[in-house]
């Protein structure tokens, strides 16, 4: 007998297989986090280091250069600083600008490095700590597209630097062929810098791109799953409503439209013998009023405080109507910016409090009530408290309390209850704020 190859498979090695594949991911994530950092250090390297290397030879130069040769700052010092206002703006505008805002071209950045170049050289003929400012060139190299355009850059930038070094030394033989030496060993190490940099750094910003495309994507989705989710929810509790509709319908509905019937007899047969039937008439009013509930409820299985207004005016409406019925004082208060939210969460909070209420008429001997409705954004707090008599911690569990808890968590909040012997009750539940299209209010999306 043959066994399927995937049933020799236990879960602890598909749990095993998960781990090693989250770690993988987990690994990989890190790895280009690190890539994307290094790419960000390198960017502003490039945008940094002539202004770093222009300082550093201008503060030398007035601070200890020009001092210690005697001179005064008239006229040397004046065409020095006139010289290194020009290469501020040189590279302000050939090199910052064009960095900062992706505009980089070949022949503008060709030409500044020209510029460049030429200031270094005009400087370094007043003083040869402007050999410091002319390594910028090496680093501006690095820009130039083509490759080998950039490679010709650090060649002109070797010459530059390393001929104003050995200018004092003459056309000597042994000294021209250390300076070919040394330009060709500078170009050489640099340049393949630059050959690798230009292979490898398109596919790395290619896979910066890439990311972040992929976790827009993944937060998009995750958008699109709390809308999902909240679709599924309002969807299974249509078809609740449905069900319990047709419930009521087969059960409920036809068994009060019995009783109405024996009722009717009843009252009826009563009548003729002349005997008063107070009790038979007040349970007609009270089976057809069921009647009519049982009714509304096959209509839509909803409040009927809400079928005709929002949350917080269904709940004045319950409010009012019970402190008349009960004889007891129940304020009403709301807080916050007044939010659109799903039906099932407005059902959920006002079946809520109108449990709560019942429970103060039965068991609270409160002399006051206060209700309190807040939207907080996120959130939206219901709050139901009274100043009865209260009960011990173990007392509060029954039926009713827990179908109050079952009802909210089916919405995502939760419901708290606090009591004490002589010190009230306070009911309270807490759910998200979402509207009806099933996404969050108040600007918490995603959260």
């Amino acid at each position: 007998m043959t066994r399927d190859a995937g049933a020799d498979e236990s879960p602890s090695s598909g749990t095993q297989r998960s781990a090693i594949a989250e770690e993988v991911e987990i690994a990989h994530r890190s790895r280009l986090a690190w890539k994307q950092e290094q790419l960000r250090v390198w960017d502003l390297l490039h945008l940094i280091t002539p202004w770093l290397l222009l300082t550093i030879s201008t503060v030398i130069y007035f601070s200890g250069v020009l001092p210690a040769s005697g001179e005064r700052f008239w006229p040397r010092g004046a065409s020095v600083l006139g010289l290194v206002a020009v290469s501020v703006l040189w590279v302000l505008f050939g090199h910052t600008l064009p960095i900062k805002r992706r505009r980089l071209r070949p022949v503008p950045a060709g030409v500044f490095l020209v510029g460049l170049l030429v200031l270094c050289v005009i400087l370094m003929t007043y003083s040869d700590i402007f050999l410091v400012f002319t390594i910028a060139g090496f680093f501006h190299a690095y820009l130039l597209r083509p490759w080998p355009l950039g490679v010709l850059g650090v060649l002109a930038t070797s010459v530059v630097l390393n001929g104003s070094a050995m200018r004092g030394a003459g056309p000597v033989p042994g000294v021209l062929a250390e300076f070919i030496l040394i330009v060709t060993v500078q170009t050489a190490a640099i340049g393949v810098g630059i050959l690798l940099t230009a292979r490898t750094e398109p596919e790395e910003r290619r896979r910066e791109e890439l990311v972040e495309r992929l976790e827009a994507a993944l937060h998009e989705n995750a958008g699109l799953h709390a809308q999902l989710v909240a679709q599924a929810r309002e969807s299974g509790a249509q078809d609740e409503r449905q069900r319990l509709a047709r419930e009521i319908h087969d059960t409920l509905a036809q068994g009060l439209a019995g009783i109405i019937t024996q009722l009717q007899a009843a009252e009826r047969s009563a009548s003729v013998r002349g005997e008063p039937e107070e009790h038979v008439a007040r349970a007609l009013r009270l089976a057809r009023s069921s009647l009519t509930e049982a009714r509304r409820s096959v209509r839509a299985l909803a409040p009927r405080e809400l079928g005709r207004a929002h949350l917080p005016d269904a709940l004045r409406t319950l409010t009012e109507r019970w402190s008349q019925e009960q004889g007891i004082s129940a304020r009403v208060e709301v807080t916050g910016a007044r939010e659109p939210l799903s039906p099932a969460i407005e059902v959920s909070l006002f079946r809520v409090a109108q449990e709560s209420l019942t429970n103060v008429a039965k068991h609270a001997r409160a002399s006051r009530v206060g209700v309190t409705l807040s939207y907080t954004g996120a959130e939206v707090l219901l709050d139901v408290r009274d100043d009865g008599r209260g009960f011990t911690n173990g007392a509060g569990a029954g039926f009713g309390l827990t179908s109050m808890r079952q009802r909210i968590r089916g919405v995502g909040g939760h419901v708290e209850v606090q009591s004490a012997p002589g010190e009230g009750t306070s009911v309270s539940a807490r759910v998200p704020a979402i509207a009806p299209g099933g996404t969050r209010t108040g600007g918490e999306n995603g959260r």
